[in-house]
């Protein structure tokens, strides 16, 4: 059995079904972006996976493991991040990952080990002895992912977790993610961040009002997309290279917004685009800037999420 497996999942609060008949499975080592607008039982699935809410209908699996059933045992290899995280302002980082591992009934020497370990992972070593009352909210982040590690689970379930970070604080969690993508943990990430998903993510599961709309490999869902790109020219355009450049291959339209810049559709993936973009250079236009307008997996979402959902 998959490590995280969803068996016609429902979640009712009265009259609402936030949750409805959600099945899914993950696979190991694999990083899965749980993607949907606000509202769409994002939270709802975690929550219940992780014993935080009852299911009003179905099963859950983690590690083979009945969470409905048997919590303690399912959640015992799995780290988790839900919601906004808070510590204890007068703790050291130090102290909240003792405080954590002595709750998972781990010995003083494990918990000196693994302390060093995870902060390492997340790039707080630094400020080990710092009292968390004075993190940002980024570093408050980072110190929950490390607390989620703190017993090497084999799954790590974490909701939106840039959520609420500024620029620099998103970069980092990032990097995090994409260094435990690499030590063969599998991960579910809930995002309402399209580019964040298909930066980070293998996988994709797409919900919208509690149904599972939509779950592949970013490479599939990108493959075969039309890519929209915008570029800026040092000069205007002539005719004779606007036309040379509407002739190119794969390319699908080509149309000018301003006087240095053309919007160019075209069809295919990466080495569509390295061809389009080498095409343009052979006509002699001198490119300033070459930007794709949107991610491939936005066009999947967008056709597969009403408008007004998001």
């Amino acid at each position: 059995m998959e490590p995280i497996v969803i068996e016609h999942l429902s979640k009712q609060y009265g009259k609402l079904l936030a949750v409805n008949d959600l099945s899914l499975a993950v696979e190991r080592g694999v990083c899965v972006g749980f993607l949907g607008p606000n509202g769409a039982g994002k939270t709802t699935t975690i929550k219940m996976l992780t014993n935080l809410l009852r299911a009003t209908n179905g099963k859950a699996y983690l590690n083979g493991v009945d969470v409905i059933r048997h919590p303690k045992a399912a959640l015992d290899r799995v780290g988790a991040v839900v919601e906004t995280p808070e510590f204890y302002p007068q703790l050291t980082p130090y102290e909240c990952l003792s405080y954590i591992g002595t709750i998972r009934g781990l010995s003083a020497k494990v918990i000196a080990d693994r302390s060093k370990v995870v902060l390492q992972q997340v790039k707080l070593l630094d400020v080990a002895e710092r009292r968390t009352g004075t993190f940002s909210k980024g570093m408050k982040q980072r110190l929950a992912i490390a607390q989620a590690l703190m017993h090497q689970p084999s799954i790590l379930i974490l909701d939106e977790p840039t959520s609420g970070l500024d620029p620099r604080g998103m970069v980092e969690v990032r990097d995090i993610i994409k260094g435990l993508i690499k030590t063969d943990i599998t991960i579910l990430m809930s995002s309402h961040l399209l580019y964040e998903v298909q930066e980070v993510c293998d996988k994709v599961a797409i919900i919208d009002r509690g149904v599972l709309l939509k779950y592949d490999s970013v490479k599939n869902l990108s493959t075969g997309q039309d890519v929209t790109v915008t570029i800026n020219t040092l000069d205007p355009i002539t005719p004779p290279e606007f036309k040379a450049i509407k002739a190119l291959k794969d390319v699908k339209s080509v149309n000018r917004t301003q006087m240095l810049t053309l919007k160019i559709s075209f069809g295919g993936g990466s080495q569509a685009q390295y061809r389009v973009l080498r095409g343009i250079m052979n006509t002699g236009v001198r490119v300033v800037s070459y930007m794709p307008q949107r991610a491939a997996i936005e066009d999947i979402y967008l056709q597969l999420v009403p408008e007004g959902d998001a």
